[in-house]
């Protein structure tokens, strides 16, 4: 069994057990986790954190695994955060969006954990601000935030992200309009997957009336359209 010291030396040299013994700690509130995170803060700051948000169904785990791949090939380390509804009798990540990245899951170069939002509004718990820090500690290069989808309260990505991507989808008409008020007004990048399903010009055009009509600091989010299944266009 790994004591303090151990799962502190074990996360500063890489090893995958110490880190997720060290964000077991910090879902739990374990008040040695916040001692030890004190004494290794100095580490952190390395890594770039990419947000990856949009409503339910519009492939975020899929064109997460693309992306992580494609950084991979690049020698890089990726982290992985994928934050699921939770369940109301474990208190735990009720999907588990790592089942959908199982080739991700062998790769000794990711580290891939699911968690709950546990009741927070924004979309993320406290655990994930410790949990971006503990891998960023460990090592990983890229860290991604798959956030839960729940629609426009979820805007917490944006203090922890230092990109946040906004997955859409062809098709989502009065929908746009709606979430524009929240979660439209956060994204960096407008990802719209599925595009090879027909509709995706459409979808591109109301998401550009949006941002004429609110263009954040004079800055205007890039467009792109994906299709996350077939791999195409993932790396612009």
């Amino acid at each position: 069994m790994m004591d303090i010291e151990d799962i502190k030396r074990g996360v500063v040299s890489g090893q995958k057990r110490a880190a997720a013994k060290l964000i077991t700690m910090m879902e739990n509130e374990d008040s040695r986790s916040l001692e030890l995170m004190k004494d290794l803060y100095h580490l952190t700051g390395r890594a770039k954190v990419i947000g990856i948000t949009g409503p339910p169904g519009a492939g975020k785990s899929t064109v997460t695994d693309q992306i992580a791949k494609l950084i991979r090939k690049q020698g890089k380390k990726v982290g992985i955060i994928a934050v699921d509804p939770t369940s109301p009798f474990s208190h735990g990540a009720i999907l588990g969006d790592r089942v959908r990245m199982n080739d991700l899951n062998t790769d000794s170069g990711v580290f891939i954990r699911s968690m709950g939002t546990r009741g927070a509004l924004g979309g993320l718990s406290d655990a994930v601000y410790g949990t971006v820090n503990i891998l960023d500690i460990f090592g990983m290069d890229y860290i991604f935030i798959e956030t839960v989808g729940v629609g426009q309260s979820e805007v917490d990505i944006v203090k922890v992200a230092d990109v946040v991507v906004m997955i859409m989808v062809p098709g989502l008409g009065d929908d746009i309009q709606t979430m524009k008020a929240g979660i439209m007004e956060i994204a960096d990048v407008f990802a719209i997957n599925k595009s090879d399903l027909g509709g995706a010009d459409r979808t591109q055009l109301e998401i550009e009336m949006n941002l004429d009509l609110s263009e954040k600091n004079n800055y205007r989010p890039s467009i792109v359209q994906v299709s996350a299944n077939k791999n195409e266009n993932i790396d612009r």
